[in-house]
């Protein structure tokens, strides 16, 4: 049966590994989901089958619940709060590695390993205790059931470096109340580190989150002897990362800087302003424009998601193309507000993957645009990043949208995105602001163009 068990685990490996590279293209992501949710099914029996001596009903209620759980959470979560939920969701995943950990100490004959066991029990706890409660304050800002402005808490870089030295200071004790110390202190950290981050800033934490759960199943992993687990979560922990290094530099920050919390608190609330003359215009006007239009560009942003336009913006796209129009989609890393949140809802109204750009591709052919169509995008398309060393996003680099003949921004009202900053696009000669729901707006474009 051994032998069984660990091709079993050598296979989960490779499918882990094949569905994270399927994961990199639109196209393959479905696959490689199902081939990950395969693999850790795989894994799963396989380790019930090593330890041989687990009560089956726990098991079975156990897949039961958490099966239930998720396929109602996937039914019922709308497209538009998928960034809180895979928040929620990594949360629960440093939590379940910090339970383990606490249960392996508990059930341990030596209530006091030493070594890498010990090392690696108590890592496993303080991880997964901070991935939890750092996740939960994560979501419950995306959710706005809290502020989504930064909260800064006085001397909060000392409160980090106190909890965190507290926690290393109980682990260096024997016994079963430092550990639950480390637990409770790792759970104040995660809340201190998050709590001053601005909800404009969560793609990069949520990312940052995911590396840390993924390092928390590692650290299980080690601390129950399971290679499987440790390669699963370290994969998770490395990819995680690696998409942290990319979200800090389409938005010019430092990775030493998110990791050490208060990330983009010290300037949130600044650049703010009353803004001059505006100019806007009706749907039956942008129609007008785009039906001469050869060079469309959409940019997609989170008032489209909340707006639920992903089909309307398709359907808008193709009459475009029906009259010989060539249209791209420009892609900004944090648009929205998770990595890929843009094109997971333009992958669900069946854009082409050919048609979606990414900034650095994009911004150089902005000038050579006829029509460029802002959709509910806001901090991305701020030009204020490039030329104002006083706003909080200088910096960070822009979708030049400002370059193109004709621009239209379609928003609710001139108020400001997450970063809480005066947008300068909105009063740039170029653009013209258009006023509705985003989809609503996009119909109207639609049917104008088509009676055109």
């Amino acid at each position: 049966m051994e032998p069984l068990v660990h091709a079993a685990y050598l296979a989960s490996v490779v499918m882990f590994m094949l569905a994270l590279q399927r994961m990199g293209r639109v196209r393959t992501a479905r696959q490689g989901n199902a081939l990950a949710a395969g693999a850790m099914l795989l894994a799963v029996v396989a380790s019930f089958v090593e330890m041989g001596r687990i009560d089956p009903v726990w098991i079975l209620a156990g897949l039961a619940l958490g099966g239930v759980a998720g396929t109602l959470l996937a039914l019922r979560v709308p497209m538009t709060h998928m960034p809180e939920m895979v928040a929620l969701l990594n949360g629960f995943g440093g939590l379940a590695s910090a339970l383990v950990g606490l249960g392996t100490f508990f059930q341990a004959a030596d209530p006091s390993p030493g070594g890498i066991a010990g090392a690696s029990l108590v890592l496993t706890v303080l991880v997964g205790g901070l991935t939890f409660s750092g996740s939960l304050v994560a979501f419950l800002k995306l959710s706005e059931r809290i502020a989504g402005r930064p909260i800064l808490l006085p001397g909060r870089h000392w409160l980090n470096v106190a909890l965190a030295a507290s926690a290393v200071a109980a682990a260096c004790l024997p016994g079963a109340a430092p550990l639950i110390a480390v637990l409770l202190l790792s759970l104040a950290l995660g809340v201190t580190l998050v709590i001053p981050i601005g909800g404009g800033d969560m793609p990069v934490v949520i990312s940052l989150l995911n590396s840390y759960s993924g390092v928390a199943a590692a650290l299980a992993g080690f601390t129950l002897g399971s290679p499987v687990l440790v390669v699963s979560g370290s994969l998770v922990g490395a990819a995680g990362l690696i998409l942290t290094r990319i979200m800090c530099k389409a938005m010019n920050r430092g990775l030493a800087s998110v990791m050490l919390g208060g990330f983009g608190g010290e300037s949130a609330g600044a650049g703010g302003g009353e803004y001059g003359p505006v100019k806007s215009c009706s749907p039956d006007e942008v129609a007008m424009l785009l039906a001469d239009a050869r060079q469309v560009i959409l940019v997609p942003g989170y008032g489209m998601a909340v707006a639920q336009a992903q089909h309307a913006v398709r359907e808008l796209a193709t009459m475009l193309e029906g009259r010989g129009a060539t249209i791209r989609y420009a892609i900004h890393p944090v648009a929205g507000r998770m990595p890929g949140h843009m094109n997971v809802l333009l992958a669900e109204a069946n854009v082409p993957y050919e048609q979606l750009a990414e900034m650095d591709e994009i911004n150089r052919d902005f000038k050579n645009t006829d029509v460029v169509l802002v959709v509910g995008a806001n901090d991305i398309v701020n030009p204020a990043a490039k030329s104002d060393p006083k706003s909080p996003l200088y910096g960070m680099p822009m979708l030049d949208v400002e370059e193109a003949r004709s621009v239209f921004t379609i928003k609710r009202s001139l108020g400001a995105g997450f970063s809480g900053v005066k947008n300068g696009l909105f009063e740039h000669e170029r653009n013209t602001m258009v006023y509705g729901d985003a989809k609503r707006v996009l119909e109207e474009v639609a049917k104008a163009l088509k009676e055109a």
